[in-house]
């Protein structure tokens, strides 16, 4: 298996603040799969979710994931929040690292997104309702997907990312 560090979570969990600090702390780089793709298709996810649909983005994380598991080793990698949803996608995922899960709970969300433009899957009426149902529906696939689950609700990053640590030294 692959030395990459991969972070799932439902949208606003922390995967790249996390990511980017994570970092910092182990000397590694981040990639970011929503920014990858951003890069690789020219426009932001916003227009690709817009213009081609929910679907062709999914297809697009799958082949990220498909090209980063020949590429990628010894770095941290940011998914999107929808990323694990699909089952190819979490199967990819054990082959490309150790999948962290930034567990978060619906409150912890809307507080930290609240008024959040970018985000295509939060845009419309009651969003408080819209992410307790989407985190509902996904929370299994979530932890199915991943190797260790970590709290993250009303930590500091520090919090997190010596979690995470701890974790990784008891896995080594």
């Amino acid at each position: 298996m692959k030395d990459n560090i991969i972070l799932t979570g439902f949208m606003g969990c922390g995967k790249t603040s996390v990511g980017i600090r994570l970092s910092y702390v182990l000397r590694r780089t981040l990639i970011d799969t929503d920014k990858w793709i951003e890069k690789k298709q020219g426009k932001t996810v916003s227009e690709i979710f817009a213009k081609d649909g929910e679907e062709a983005f999914r297809r697009m994380e799958s082949e990220c994931i498909r090209e980063l598991i020949g590429t990628a080793d010894g770095q941290i990698i940011s998914t999107g929040g929808g990323l694990p949803v699909r089952k190819e996608n979490r199967k990819l995922l054990k082959e490309l690292g150790t999948v962290y899960y930034l567990k978060v709970t619906p409150e912890c969300v809307y507080e930290r997104l609240k008024g959040d433009t970018a985000r295509p899957l939060l845009q419309g009426e009651n969003p408080r309702e819209k992410i307790r149902e989407l985190l509902e529906a996904r929370e299994a696939l979530y932890t199915e997907g991943a190797d260790v689950t970590i709290e993250v609700s009303g930590k500091s990053f520090e919090e997190i990312i010596a979690g995470i640590t701890e974790k990784m030294e008891e896995r080594a």
